[in-house]
């Protein structure tokens, strides 16, 4: 899988209708949360995303220390559920990972991630800070990787 880092402003029309698609596909249809995913935040965000079959199937949204959080951070971690038995989440966090300490010169990350996903992340080098919290109705924790 190839991964591409964009501006908002730098997406294609085609490529952010796309990744749209895939945030509601999942967090809005398969998670079934209602919540108001088109938060504004997008055009501070870098947008990683990786392609299949010329289809967007994996993306992530990156922003820089103080954009988001205090420090850098990771969001809106999506990979379509045909997609997920084949490894691609892991190639998108390493592929996120790397944009942000390119991007921003940064190793610390900070990311608010799906309970379900601590072990996950975790292989990835990050660990819990805090305790779990709900978030649109989902239990989620904070985690930092630095």
């Amino acid at each position: 899988m190839e991964f591409f880092v964009k501006t908002f402003t730098q997406l294609t029309t085609t490529e952010l209708y796309e990744i749209l698609q895939l945030r509601s596909e999942v967090f809005v249809v398969e998670q079934d949360c209602v919540y108001q995913d088109v938060d504004g935040k997008d055009q501070k965000a870098l947008h990683v995303f990786g392609f299949k079959n010329s289809k967007i199937v994996a993306y992530t949204r990156i922003f820089k220390p103080g954009d988001y959080f205090k420090k850098a951070s990771i969001g809106r971690v999506v990979v379509a559920k045909k997609e997920r038995a084949d490894g691609y989440g892991h190639e998108l966090i390493k592929a996120s990972i790397q944009a942000v300490q390119e991007k921003f010169t940064t190793l610390e990350i900070i990311i608010s991630a799906q309970t379900y996903l601590k072990k996950f992340y975790e292989t990835h080098g990050f660990i819990k800070v805090g305790e779990e919290y709900l978030e649109d109705g989902i239990p989620h924790i904070e985690m930092k990787k630095s």
